[in-house]
């Protein structure tokens, strides 16, 4: 059992690119967009010539295609209760599905939006049909995955109660094809304190198999501009938060971070790339190299 780091990388010049670059920063895990993030995408399809590209970049790097995760737009909010708005937000995250089950890789992940009239069991419902949905839509391995979130407002899957009361909606016959992911992060902003010590760290992850019965399918390690419970979704390099790295060590040393795409989400220096520019980004270089040292 290994650890599989990678990051989420800039797509310039499509997301062939995307995987160049982190194949040149000898990545074994990557997190991309097939879409603009902060639109719908509920009538994007993805042409054959760019699955082509995507695959054939892919093959020339030691990424496995399990371990890709596409995280989906930001804007799909499948927990609210405003039907034309879940509508467009459901068929998103079924065209999100689609798209990632064409290029072949392991997972979508996503954030399932805001119980905007409090009723959050209502809202764990709304979500869990909308997986089913896309699920249904789209057969194949892909996975379609529940990211927690840092609790801002009304936004559910806070806490890993509600992680698994969405997922307990979601019917036996497909929960193989979903599940969740954590990102450190927003555990932190939600409350969960990762500095104590190690044993609260394996308590942590403890609470989330207990409420899912199963273990994430990916992690995001970003360390917390934010104090403890702030609800602050903003993330820092690991070692500059307010987490700090020895948190992420204890995290490494527990075998549910392993053979799982484990993927950074901090701050990077390559936003203005060009787009033939398959360079790696030098901080995401230095995050995975702290990484393999804290593991």
């Amino acid at each position: 059992m290994e650890h599989y780091f990678g990051a989420h990388t800039i797509d310039t010049g499509g997301i062939h690119m995307a995987v160049r670059r982190a194949g040149n920063a000898d990545m074994r895990a990557l997190q991309l967009f097939t879409a603009i993030p902060k639109y719908y995408g509920d009538k994007i399809s993805i042409r054959p010539e760019r699955v082509a590209r995507f695959r054939e970049a892919l093959a020339a790097t030691r990424i496995a295609p399990e371990r890709v995760v596409v995280h989906a737009a930001y804007v799909l909010n499948v927990a609210t209760p405003d039907e034309t708005k879940w509508s467009r937000a459901r068929d998103g995250l079924a065209k999100e599905l689609e798209r990632s089950t064409a290029l072949g890789v392991g997972a979508v992940c996503f954030h399932p939006g805001a119980a905007t009239d409090d009723d959050r069991e209502a809202a764990a419902e709304r979500i869990a049909a909308a997986i089913v949905h896309a699920l249904q839509g789209t057969p194949g391995d892909t996975r379609l995955l529940v990211e927690n979130t840092a609790g801002a407002g009304r936004t559910m899957a806070r806490t890993a109660e509600e992680v698994g009361s969405i997922l307990a909606h979601v019917p036996r016959r497909l929960r193989a094809r979903t599940g969740y992911g954590l990102d450190t992060c927003h555990l932190f902003a939600s409350g969960y304190d990762l500095r104590t010590s190690k044993a609260e760290v394996v308590s942590v992850l403890d609470a989330f198999e207990a409420s899912t019965g199963e273990t994430p399918g990916f992690f995001h390690l970003n360390d917390s501009e934010g104090a403890l419970g702030s609800n602050k979704d903003r993330h820092m390099l690991i070692g500059d938060g307010a987490i700090g790295a020895e948190a992420f060590g204890w995290l490494l040393a527990d075998r549910r971070t392993r053979d799982v795409p484990l993927i950074l989400e901090t701050p990077q220096l390559n936003m203005e790339i060009g787009e033939d520019d398959d360079t790696p980004d030098p901080y995401d270089v230095q995050m995975i190299e702290l990484l393999g040292r804290l593991s």
